[in-house]
């Protein structure tokens, strides 16, 4: 069953969707086939963050937050997930720049083929301290997975801290061990942004 190839989605949930599918007026089941054929054709992945956006009409390769220009240019956060992304800009409380990191580095990996772009945010750094970067902020997952990245990229960062003399900071530990910022409330968000280290 499709359906429960989903995150987050088990066997009976899956075939809850299927029972309300079979049941659902025609019109709903060719809209669902038609809107998932075409997100690829209408969403896109943004060539600075790295998240997927809406391209819009004009086929945008750049997402709407890496091209507003009123954002705080000295500032880049590393989040592990695009609705990590989401739930930090919704809480309206940072204004920097996003890095879209694509997941995590397991606890028992100690190289990263395939789990992170970090030949990606290397790039994307080295074009933003040409715009006056001067803080990387990691906000990854309080676990042992998002620990073990975190280690990783302070390492793969050293030299950028020393030469290019950039803060590297993380959120500060509102957030309690084992949570994902997916559902983390926007007011420890506040908290995990002021108590950053």
């Amino acid at each position: 069953m499709l359906f429960s190839k989903l995150p987050g989605i088990g066997p009976r949930q899956a075939r809850r969707f299927v029972f309300y599918l079979l049941a659902a007026p025609e019109g709903l089941r060719r809209e669902l086939a038609e809107a998932i054929t075409e997100l690829k054709v209408d969403i896109k992945r943004c060539v600075s963050c790295y998240r997927f956006h809406n391209a819009g009409e004009k086929k945008s390769d750049v997402c709407s937050t890496c091209s507003d220009k009123k954002r705080e240019k000295a500032q880049l956060m590393i989040v592990a997930k695009d609705v990590d992304f989401e739930n930090v800009e919704r809480s309206g409380l940072y204004k920097g720049y996003y890095f879209i990191l694509g997941g995590t580095v397991p606890i028992l990996s100690t190289e990263t083929p395939g789990y992170i772009r970090d030949t990606e945010l290397m790039r994307v750094i080295s074009d933003r301290l040409s715009k006056g970067l001067i803080e990387i902020i990691m906000a990854l997952p309080a676990n042992p997975d998002g620990d073990n990245t975190e280690k990783f990229l302070r390492r793969l960062l050293s030299d950028i801290k020393d030469t290019e003399k950039v803060k590297i900071s993380a959120l500060g530990r509102g957030l309690s061990t084992g949570s994902e910022l997916e559902y983390v409330d926007s007011e420890t968000i506040r908290n995990a942004l002021a108590n950053r280290g």
